[in-house]
């Protein structure tokens, strides 16, 4: 008992939770690693597709959780009540109309990414209305700094996902796609603990402020436009490699690609800690500007120590995690974790602004995000100058968003130098 107050005590709720986001990273790369290894690289490209998928639907999640994360600091009593329920109400419809969409287009997206079946598609359909709701749960979490309940419902659905997948694979003798989609759509069930019933709670004559409401909907319509830019981004290279490539190459792919973005995914959980700390700094009118130089540091030096590791040993790596039928891609490795890693600093560059209400790295994430589309329609002749390409995009990002600090750090300076005088 004494060991475990002493924990408690030493550990700080932040820090919980970014060793339990270390955890659910590792469960999600051992789920990847397991496909990959049991499914081969052919059919492990339509595995992988769905897992892309699932990424995608992260991002669109992203904007709900990010939401109720930022007014969660802001709003108090009914204020915050009302709007927690209409991001309930929001998140549910939305998720409703996208499910039907993709049931609807379930044939169409099989023409396009040469899988074998339809079905995958809309197993994970069902699935997407209760990711939205998880995702609202999770920015309440968030918000509040509840992290032992935001870890748990990183950590049910994780776990969950990995054993169900597993088992249905072991027992079921179906496509393998689709026991994969299975098992994503069950998981969100169990993502969804804890859920707290009296966040369903609200006083009925309670209305939005004029001013609460405009600043929600500029909020939630921006933020929407910055995710829809990092799914672009972050996915719309295997989508593509997918359409482009034969399964073989597509399955290649998507084991570098989730090797090579291992740094991205622990830069993600700083983000989770840096949006609510930004902006309750800047409630409080302290200075927000030593937290983004913070985690800059933190992801720059990972980022070094990453790229260095798959540069000097790439088939050392590829082999551990995926095998020697995966070993082609290895000389790509190092490339492709530089691409990731220049793209994981600029987002934390992004991240800040959008806490702070600054939407210019929006518009230019959006512009390098179609950018980068363009490139590879034109530069496919091989995974190589697909990863080049990627190169090129994040560093003309990475240069904007720092160009940008610039700009509105000597600004804000010089406002501050006026009004002294």
């Amino acid at each position: 008992m004494t060991v475990f107050k002493l924990i408690k005590e030493k550990v700080s709720p932040e820090q919980v939770f970014m060793l339990s986001v270390l955890l659910v990273n590792g469960g999600n790369y051992i789920y990847n690693l397991l496909l990959g290894r049991l499914l081969g690289p052919s059919v492990f490209a339509e595995a992988a597709l769905l897992v892309t998928l699932l990424l995608v639907l992260s991002f669109a999640g992203m904007t709900f959780q990010l939401a109720a994360a930022k007014f969660a600091v802001l709003f108090e009593s009914d204020q915050w009540a009302r709007f927690r329920f209409k991001m309930y109400k929001g998140a549910l419809l939305t998720g409703v109309l996208s499910m039907i969409l993709l049931i609807l287009f379930a044939e169409n997206l099989q023409n396009l990414f040469q899988t074998k079946s339809a079905t995958m598609f809309m197993v994970f359909a069902l699935g997407i209305p209760v990711y939205f709701l998880m995702s609202v749960n999770r920015g309440i979490y968030q918000g509040k700094m509840a992290f032992t309940k935001l870890s748990t419902s990183y950590q049910t659905e994780m776990w969950s996902r990995l054993g169900i997948t597993l088992l249905l694979i072991f027992v079921l003798p179906f496509e393998p796609a689709t026991l994969v989609a299975l098992g994503i759509l069950i998981s969100f069930f169990f993502g969804m603990l804890p859920t707290e019933s009296k966040n369903f709670k609200f006083d009925k004559t309670a209305r939005l402020t004029s001013e609460n409401t405009k600043m929600v909907s500029t909020f939630i319509i921006l933020t929407a436009c910055y995710e829809g830019t990092q799914i672009i981004i972050n996915n719309s290279d295997i989508l593509m490699v997918k359409h482009y490539f034969d399964a073989t190459q597509a399955g290649l792919y998507a084991s570098l690609a989730l090797i090579g973005r291992v740094v991205y995914f622990v830069a993600w959980m700083f983000v989770m800690i840096l949006l609510p700390t930004v902006v309750q700094r800047k409630k409080d009118g302290l200075a927000t500007a030593p937290v983004l130089f913070k985690y800059v540091i933190i992801i720059s030096l990972l980022s070094a120590t990453i790229v260095s590791a798959c540069w000097l040993f790439p088939e050392l790596i590829v082999s551990l995690m995926f095998g020697e039928q995966y070993l082609a891609i290895s000389g790509l490795l190092w490339k492709y974790a530089m691409a990731t890693s220049i793209f994981a600093i600029s987002n934390i560059f992004a991240y800040y602004y959008l806490s702070l209400d600054h939407y210019v790295p929006v518009i230019i994430s959006g512009i390098l995000g179609v950018s980068q589309i363009g490139l590879i329609v034109f530069y496919h002749e091989s995974l190589e100058q697909v990863v080049i390409v990627q190169i090129i995009a994040m560093a003309v990002l990475l240069i904007f968003q720092l160009t940008y600090f610039v700009y509105k750090n000597n600004k804000s300076k010089k406002e501050n130098y006026s009004s002294l005088n």
